[in-house]
Formats: C-alpha cells, structure tokens, sequence
C-alpha cells in the first residue's frame, strides 16, 4: 500500500513539474535530446551496448554530482581497469559534463523517470553489476527494482541535510524499506549515519567515510591556459587581482556587482568575474547588472565571435558558459562562493576554491555542505557572511589585507589536503560488492 501511495503522488508530482522540464527543453536546447531515455524508450544502438555485457552503473544528477562522479571514475578505472561502466544523468548540463567522462566501452544515458513501468522496461535493457548513486539520490522504484534483480546498490558521500532529515525521519515507514535494499551507505559524516539510522537505515549497511569532493585534482595545464586566454581576451591583465563569483544565483550577481564597485575605491585594478550556476541565466544577469549601470562581457559571446575581445577595466566578465569554473578558481584572488545568500539556500561546492588555496567567502546557506563547513570552521579556513553588506565589508577587509588574505587561502588549502582519502575507501567498497 506505502508503495501504491508514493507511485501516486510521484505520478501527480511528475505531471505538475512538466511545465518546468519544457522550459528548460526552451533554455537549454539539449535538454530535448534523447528524452525518450527518461522513459526507457533506448535507440536500438544504445540499447544493444546497454544489454551486451555487464557494467557498473553510477547515476550523477547534475553538474555537481557528475563532477564527483569524475572523481569516483577515475579511481575505479585505476584499480579495475577492465571495468565499464554506464553514466547516467538528470540534467542537460550534467549530460555535457559527463561526455567528457565517458570512454569509447561506456554507455552515457539520462537516468530513467521513477515510474514502475518505465524502471521495470529499462532494468530488463540495461545490464548492470552494480548501481552507484551519489550524495541523496534516492528513486525508490530503481532501488528497490535492482534490489530485486540482485543488483547491488551503494550510495557514495552521502548526506541527509537538516532540512531532510526530519522528513525522512517522519517517513520512515516508507524510507525504512527503501534503505535496506541498500548493500553499502557511505556518507560524510556521523551526523549523516544517525540520520540515515533514523530514518531506518541498517546500521550496519553504513560506513563514515568523509566527503569525496575533498579529493579533488587540481584543473589541467591545458585547463588553466584556456582560463588565462579567457582573461585575456576580456581585457584582464596577468596582473591585475580578480574578485571571482562562482555558481552564483539570482540576486547574488547584483550583491557582488555592488561590493566590487565599492572595493575598486581601494583596490581600483580589481576586476570582476561572474559564473552563474545555470548559463541560461546569462541574459537576465546581464539585463540586472545593466540596469544598475554595470557593463557586462559575456564569455559565450566571445566564443562565438560576436562580441569582440578586449574591453576596458570597467567591465564585468560574465562566464556564462558551462565548465570553466573550476580552473578560474585557480586565477582568482577572493572568491565567493554562490547559492549561500539568502532568499537562496543550499550552498555550492566551496572545496573546490579551497584546494586551490584561496580565500573563500560563503553567505549563511551552506546547509548541503554542513560536514564540510564544520571542517573549514574549525581550521578558520572560510569566511561567513551574512547578507550582502556583510559581503561587501568582507571582500573590502580581504582587498585591503593582502596577508589576511593569503593566510585564509594556506588555512583553507591545508584543511582540503588533511580530510584527503575518502574516495579511495569509497571505491575500494564499490568493487567488494561486485565479488
């Protein structure tokens, strides 16, 4: 009956998102592609390298949890490199990262909706020896489907945040069931595991490994001089320091905008460089900060060719294409890191600027990285802000004190370096399962 009653309401709440996928097909242009794989609907070639031998599955929502999934593939193909594996995603610009991920015996598709028709057909196509699903990604039709199949299911770096928690807890009836048709659950933090516990996990089914992202490599050579033609076609010189904001969301551009416009008083070489979380949003960024009488230089325009390069120091750097951000991290100075400020909850990846040993700004929403925050916390390796006041003041103190500045990136590099290993425990535990 739990089970009728969930197809149920997910059936009437997959109806009522339909609207948002179609503007997301008009955004994102390939969101329309292969959509038929969300309902188990596979060409003929795809399903025939589905169904020709078994591999292991790892699903990645989007573009965050596909760069984990990178992570994760590259340790396994290092200590099983006979293995294949199958990619699967939700979103178009997860897709585009995971293209780069895939090799020529992987199979990249988008993950089937969670209706027990459609996950029934694609399980009898698709051949996996494993299932691995990322941070709190839970279909309860996919997992318990493989659990009948005896196809083992883990979950890597996952996380219950404070805002599930209480209702996974109250629906532990239901995700009781779930949970146990889980072979492994790696999570972050003991934090999660009590939650998890709670909520009707097995214990002992559940490991503490720490969070993955803390393993990350730093960009390409070849990455880090795209980034620096990429300055250099704006106009930005070598030189001059860059106050960075990455994955930023609504109304955080416009905050940044106005610190940086109030730091240029003291810093006045400081240049601006934004990247929006979704690059669809470029056109109403730009008509924000042009409202507020900000110039806006959009990177998908330069690549193109209809904007032409150079420009004047005056000019906000807008990278509004997808996969550029991490080796900028890498060129900036200060960073803020988006989705932190309020009405915006959430928080955004802030390892990745820390590996890089920069000084790292987040607002007072970091709530899917609270295990991660608690580490950058305790080495003082971070900077809390408030609201964009408070935003300002902070980017102000960090220009103004050069060694302040340095000093929190070398605190925040450090504590990356130290909570390094999660990701080799983590596929160590996802080939056990396949013996």
């Amino acid at each position: 009956m739990r089970w009728f009653f969930y197809n149920i309401l997910f059936g009437i709440g997959y109806i009522l998102m339909l609207p948002k996928f179609f503007m997301r097909m008009k955004k994102r242009g390939g969101y329309r592609a292969n959509f038929g794989q969300r309902l188990g609907k596979f060409s003929p070639e795809t399903a025939a390298r589905l169904a020709e031998k078994p591999r292991i599955w790892i699903h990645a929502v989007s573009v965050g949890e596909a760069n984990l999934a990178g992570l994760v593939l590259h340790e396994l193909r290092r200590l099983a490199p006979d293995e294949s594996f199958i990619i699967s995603t939700t979103s178009s610009t997860g897709y585009g990262v995971c293209e780069n991920l895939a090799q020529d015996d992987d199979v990249l598709i988008y993950l089937p909706v969670d209706f027990p028709s459609v996950v029934r057909r694609s399980l009898d196509i698709i051949n996996a020896k494993a299932l691995v699903l990322t941070e709190s990604e839970f279909w309860p039709n996919i997992i318990r489907t493989c659990r009948k199949k005896d196809i083992p299911v883990i979950l890597i770096n996952g996380r219950i945040s404070d805002r599930s928690a209480p209702r996974y807890k109250k629906l532990k009836c239901f995700f009781g069931d779930v949970f146990k048709c889980f072979s492994k659950m790696l999570v972050q933090s003991e934090i999660d595991k009590e939650r998890l516990i709670a909520a009707g996990a097995p214990e002992n089914i559940i490991r503490v490994m720490g969070s993955v992202k803390f393993d990350i490599s730093p960009p390409s050579r070849e990455a880090l001089e795209k980034s620096r033609s990429t300055l250099k076609d704006a106009g930005i010189s070598p030189e001059a320091p860059i106050l960075l904001g990455g994955s930023t969301w609504r109304g955080e551009e416009t905050a940044l905008a106005k610190a940086w416009l109030k730091a240029r008083e003291k810093s006045p070489e400081i240049r601006l460089v934004i990247v929006p979380r979704h690059a669809e949003r470029g056109d109403e960024v730009e008509r924000e900060l042009s409202a507020d009488g900000f110039t806006v230089k959009r990177r998908s325009r330069m690549k193109n060719g209809t904007e032409p390069s150079g420009g004047d120091k005056n000019a906000i750097l807008m990278v509004d294409t997808t996969g550029e951000l991490f080796p900028l991290y890498s060129l900036a100075d200060i960073v803020f890191v988006g989705k932190t400020l309020p009405p915006n909850i959430g928080g955004q990846n802030m390892i990745e600027p820390a590996s890089a040993g920069k000084a790292v700004i987040t607002g007072p929403h970091t709530e899917n990285f609270a295990s991660v925050m608690d580490i950058f916390r305790k080495k003082n390796a971070i900077k809390e802000v408030s609201d964009a006041s408070e935003l300002s003041d902070a980017i102000m103190w960090l220009c103004e004190d050069p060694a302040t500045r340095d000093s929190f990136g070398i605190r925040a590099g450090a504590a990356v370096e130290e909570n390094r290993g999660a990701l080799a425990r983590s596929a160590e535990v996802i080939l056990s399962q396949l013996e």
